[in-house]
């Protein structure tokens, strides 16, 4: 796929994802571009964070990114004529102190995207308003609420909630989405 100025941000994440999963990496969106993707008329997002779960040793993972247009800059990649800059926080997938064994694969046509579920999207926006009391990742969560309406199990985010020491937060997101647990 090429990308271009006018890539939207699933165009470039499917790309991406299916780059690197033909170069036998598989990499997991997460943070607000997977919100994006999940709610795509509430968040934006510019940026593409994929965590970095399977790689074969010497994967030409790079140059599968170069083969799109990217280039390395520093930490991340950056196309020249694409919006979307590539970020591969460090491992290992986990949203707070759970580790991610688990996600969901979108396909289109002939390519894929890994990416949280919905639920693990939703906590990890309100990881970052439980940790960084972070408002907009408050307002992203429940915007996802909104977006992903019957895919969200707050009984698993409501004991996730506990386990990371944030009832009284999480009492504020359920309280504000006006959902009951």
């Amino acid at each position: 796929m090429k990308l271009h100025e006018g890539s939207t941000l699933r165009e470039a994440a499917f790309a991406v994802c299916t780059a690197l999963d033909r170069a036998s990496v598989t990499a997991v969106l997460s943070g607000g571009s997977a919100a994006s993707i999940h709610a795509p008329d509430a968040i934006t997002s510019y940026d593409l964070d994929f965590i970095l779960v399977v790689h074969a040793r010497g994967a030409p993972s790079a140059r599968a990114l170069e083969a799109l247009g990217y280039t390395r800059k520093g930490q991340d990649y950056i196309h020249e004529a694409c919006r979307y800059q590539l970020e591969f926080p460090p491992g290992p997938l986990a949203i707070g102190d759970e580790l991610i064994h688990q996600w969901d694969t979108l396909c289109e046509g002939e390519t894929l995207l890994h990416i949280l579920s919905p639920t693990d999207s939703c906590r990890d926006r309100l990881a970052a308003f439980y940790h960084f009391y972070d408002r907009n990742a408050l307002r992203q969560a429940l915007a996802l609420v909104v977006a992903q309406a019957g895919r969200i199990d707050f009984e698993a985010i409501r004991s996730w909630s506990e386990r990371e020491g944030a009832s009284e937060r999480f009492e504020e997101f359920r309280s504000l989405s006006g959902r009951s647990v």
